[in-house]
């Protein structure tokens, strides 16, 4: 993956040398340049984080992080979404009445193990009501985002991200939002790499 491309030589470097590094500070510089380069050129360690009531955008976070090499993580609800929650036409559904309320915030089943790990955050969601559902407000407010990069991705039958990078970026005030976009249809996996550098500007 992107994030292994230096991490893997350095190691084997440094644990095969005889010498044991015995000039701390030349090895220290190696392993920042190195380091810097890999941010410069890439995206760092990497998340792929889903929220997916559906299916379908699940299956386009599932292969976005083949394509790039990062690791995945789906939100889901401690309470499943069910057909009769998802019914926009229905003022009462569950997801109306989320969407409904700025403050919703529904419970999530399981943690990413160590968000601080991660340099780069791609958040993939469904568009509801022209924003992210509400579930992705709550996945923000759980960790500590700062001087992350979080790439807001989605799947959507018509409309584009709308407000969603604004409403993310305000919830995560020490993070960069970057608007990546739609990932309707299927994508190859060359596709969803050449993608994710653009999102990046690398």
């Amino acid at each position: 993956g992107w994030h292994g491309a230096f991490d893997r030589p350095i190691a084997a470097d440094l644990r095969d040398n005889g010498s044991r590094c015995k000039c701390y500070t030349a090895c220290s510089r190696f392993q920042s340049a190195a380091a810097s380069a890999l941010k410069g050129s890439a995206m760092g360690k990497t998340l792929v984080a889903y929220f997916s009531a559906s299916g379908t955008t699940g299956k386009v976070a599932k292969n976005l992080a083949s394509a790039i090499g990062a690791d995945l993580f789906q939100i889901e609800p401690e309470q499943p979404y069910s057909r009769a929650d998802l019914n926009w036409n229905d003022k009462r559904s569950r997801s109306s009445i989320e969407m409904n309320d700025e403050s919703a915030r529904p419970a999530i089943a399981g943690r990413v193990a160590d968000m601080g790990a991660y340099d780069t955050v791609f958040v993939g969601f469904p568009v509801w009501w022209y924003v992210e559902p509400r579930i992705i407000d709550a996945f923000l407010e759980a960790y500590d985002f700062s001087g992350k990069t979080i790439v807001a991705f989605a799947t959507s039958g018509g409309s584009g991200l709308g407000r969603a990078p604004q409403r993310m970026q305000a919830l995560t005030p020490g993070a960069t939002v970057v608007a990546g976009g739609l990932l309707n249809g299927r994508p190859s996996q060359v596709e969803l790499a050449d993608w994710a550098k653009a999102a990046l500007g690398a």
